[in-house]
């Protein structure tokens, strides 16, 4: 199912609680970025309006930012198993195939995440539109062997890429 779109002018005109409606599921579970993003309008541009969200996210600490990245659910893990996962998180693993994992795939996803946070004591972000399940399973192996800080990093690189995608799912010029 497709999210409603909005123009650019619509929410750069619309009531500040249906602007963070809206853009509440541009960050996972975390409608305090739209909220500061309203206060921001307007923007001139979805590149604009991006760049502020990202903006927001970037200077909000390190607290709040592993707040956000824990958020994130483990890619074809219990949320998705129960139907827990947000519209936007359904979209994207059901497009990158983890919907319809073999039980062979789906077990080695669940020992991956597993590992994953074990190590680094956060899920595995990969903004998966454009992956397949192979290549899913190989960024995560490959990520596993990389340090915390780095994955830190990364994590949140990638959910800048979540970001836009949803950003531009959403808003049309």
């Amino acid at each position: 199912m497709k999210p409603m779109q909005y123009t650019l002018e619509q929410l750069n005109t619309m009531p500040p609680e249906a602007f963070e409606a809206a853009l509440s599921g541009i960050f996972e579970h975390s409608r305090w970025v739209a909220e500061r993003a309203a206060r921001m309008r307007p923007f001139g541009s979805i590149d604009a309006l991006y760049a502020a969200m990202c903006e927001i996210v970037a200077d909000a600490g390190a607290e709040r930012q592993f707040a956000l990245i824990d958020a994130h659910p483990e890619l074809a893990g219990k949320a998705a198993v129960q139907g827990e996962l947000t519209a936007e998180s359904t979209r994207e693993q059901s497009g990158a195939g983890l919907a319809h994992c073999s039980q062979e795939e789906f077990d080695k996803l669940q020992r991956l995440n597993e590992a994953y946070r074990e190590k680094f004591g956060f899920p595995f972000i990969l903004a998966v539109r454009g992956y397949d399940r192979a290549g899913v399973i190989a960024n995560f192996e490959a990520r596993l062997n990389n340090a915390r800080s780095d994955e830190l990093r990364t994590s949140l690189e990638q959910i800048y890429r979540i970001a836009r995608f949803r950003i531009d799912d959403l808003v049309t010029g």
